[in-house]
């Protein structure tokens, strides 16, 4: 990832990924993509047993798989754990196999961790918001290690930069980026 620095020399930073997932890819896609301190945030499946599972092999519910983001992110921008605020800010942890209208398990809350630094993180982060009370009921997020990632289909890809008047964009996308926004008001680019 290469961005200006304050005298206008490019630099350089080492990136790290993290692949969550609750509900539609294109709801986490559309958040995480605005944030400061991510390279790219890519659709794509996770969590099954099914190698290189289609789109439409993955709506079937037979495959293993949850929709999911895989955020490529500079740890000297933006940290895990923020990225994991913002996550447990935008979808319903506490909903198992379903967001909303989408329901069946490839919808589920899940965190894929790549390593046990990832893990822990994830692990407290779930501890803290059950300690800290105001949710509908117990968290259900899957803390699961990472196996494979594959990416979705390049329809799927950027969805929100592509039709942000579309009626699913302004129904479900926008009001997660505004809550995201909102809430974590410095992560997002000026």
């Amino acid at each position: 990832m290469a961005w200006r620095t304050p005298k206008g020399e490019w630099a350089m930073a080492e990136t790290r990924t993290a692949t969550l997932g609750g509900g539609c890819f294109w709801c986490l896609e559309g958040v995480f993509q605005q944030l400061a301190g991510v390279a790219e945030a890519t659709s794509g499946y996770a969590g099954g047993w099914t190698a290189e599972p289609s789109y439409r092999q993955v709506c079937t519910a037979r495959t293993g798989h949850a929709e999911v983001v895989q955020v490529r992110y500079d740890p000297d921008r933006v940290s895990y754990r923020e990225l994991l605020g913002v996550f447990f800010t935008i979808h319903d942890p506490t909903q198992r196999n379903r967001q909303g209208p989408d329901v069946g398990p490839q919808y589920r809350s899940i965190i894929l961790y790549a390593d046990e630094q990832q893990r822990q993180t994830a692990a407290a982060v779930i501890d803290e918001l059950e300690a800290a009370g105001g949710l509908a009921g117990p968290v259900t997020t899957e803390l699961t290690p990472l196996e494979a990632f594959y990416p979705a289909e390049a329809e799927h890809q950027r969805f929100y930069d592509a039709a942000p008047d579309a009626p699913y964009c302004r129904a479900m996308i926008a009001p997660k980026i505004a809550r995201a926004r909102e809430r974590f008001p410095h992560l997002f680019a000026a």
